[in-house]
């Protein structure tokens, strides 16, 4: 399986709480629901919606998945929602018990179990495993080399401050660009892969 992962973001790298103004006040942070006023349906959700009908499974952390399972059962009716609620589901958290999992199709990864967990489902074929906000599942993720693709919706705003999925453990990580658009209210939708990607595709 490929591990693709898709975020709104800032300009300067902030994912935290894109959807509401409750979603993440981690830090004092202010600004939830930042994104709204450059989404749109065919640039923006359309890339959503790509990702989505690609993906085998979605992979979330603990908290985008408490805030995902609080919002889409109740939409049933919409084909967006439906596909949301239908498809395998993996969450990765120290804390939530199999009883807390109320979202259907949902499989709990043990936090401390996570990067083996998640190294097999990827090394075991199939479809994309799409993950969604987890700023620090993400970051992991990265840090260990298992992210395949990024699709990062950058919107132009400027948060000064906030969560992060990159990681900062000084690095260097080339990526290529595969992909851009522009939305008409400025959002990049820009589509990475890092360079080994390109390497592998020649052999």
């Amino acid at each position: 399986m490929r591990i693709v992962v898709s975020e709104f973001m800032s300009l300067d790298g902030v994912v935290q709480a894109p959807g509401g103004p409750e979603e993440d006040t981690d830090g004092g942070f202010a600004h939830g629901g930042w994104s709204h006023p450059f989404f749109d349906p065919e640039v923006v959700g359309g890339a959503f919606a790509d990702a989505l009908a690609k993906a085998e499974a979605l992979l979330f952390g603990r908290r985008t998945w408490q805030t995902m399972a609080a919002a889409w059962p109740e939409r049933a009716g919409d084909p967006f929602a439906d596909r949301m609620n239908a498809i395998p589901k993996y969450v990765v958290s120290r804390t939530l018990s199999d009883e807390d999992l109320t979202w259907d199709n949902t499989t709990r990864i043990p936090g401390g179990e996570a990067v083996p967990r998640i190294r097999q489902l990827r090394e075991g074929g199939g479809g994309d495993l799409l993950v969604m906000g987890s700023p620090s599942l993400v970051r992991a993720l990265l840090r260990e080399g298992m992210v395949d693709e990024l699709r990062l919706v950058i919107m132009p705003v400027l948060l000064g401050g906030g969560k992060s999925i990159f990681p900062g453990d000084g690095a260097q990580r080339p990526l290529e660009l595969v992909s851009t658009a522009t939305s008409p209210a400025g959002a990049q939708v820009s589509t990475y892969r890092p360079v080994a990607e390109k390497e592998k595709d020649k052999e």
